[in-house]
């Protein structure tokens, strides 16, 4: 049997907060309306699509990398590493993987970049809906442990309210220092 996963990230862009990847073989014998870019889809759409992914996929796999890791080897680098990771937690051995964007991470497997595939096949839009749940998460979690950095709104993203934060409170554990605007801030130009 052919089975193919679909894989995405979440959080590539933030300022704050590792970045996840999902990986989802779906099950043709039960289908999941409603698939689209996590983007698209409201908080709770997401929430409620990540719960039947989970039930009736086939297998799922989600991982990250962490800040430290975003750092040290940049956030594209990091995003290859957390989908690799993501499709080896996979349960069953895919036959290939579709990777949203334009770039493979390193598989044991054939691999497959398709631009926009989020948008365009179920199994990246459920990768997609998973990475971006598992992440939201973890900044709620983030966000119980340093409420001053408001996480819970902007979920570590470049926002005004997540700058003056910055300014007021400094950089936290969870600050990608690479990124400029944290980095300027470090260096005292912020």
């Amino acid at each position: 049997m052919h089975l193919i996963c679909g894989v995405d990230e979440a959080g590539r862009g933030p300022l704050a907060g590792p970045v996840y990847a999902a990986a989802v073989i779906l099950d043709p014998a039960q289908p999941i309306g409603g698939l689209a870019d996590s983007k698209k889809l409201s908080a709770r759409t997401r929430e409620r699509l990540a719960l039947e992914i989970r039930g009736k996929a086939l297998a799922f796999g989600i991982a990250w990398a962490s800040v430290e890791e975003i750092d040290q080897i940049n956030i594209l680098q990091a995003t290859l590493l957390a989908m690799r990771r993501a499709v080896e937690a996979l349960s069953v051995q895919p036959s290939e993987a579709l990777i949203d964007g334009n770039r493979c991470p390193q598989l044991q497997l054939p691999a497959r970049a398709i631009v926009r595939g989020d948008a365009t096949e179920p199994a990246i839009s459920a990768a997609s809906i998973l990475a971006k749940t598992a992440r939201d998460a973890e900044m709620l979690r983030l966000h119980e442990a340093y409420p001053q950095y408001a996480l819970d709104r902007h979920k570590g993203y470049d926002t005004a309210a997540h700058r003056a934060a910055l300014k007021l409170h400094g950089p936290a554990c969870f600050h990608r220092r690479s990124f400029a605007p944290v980095r300027m801030l470090l260096e005292g130009r912020g």
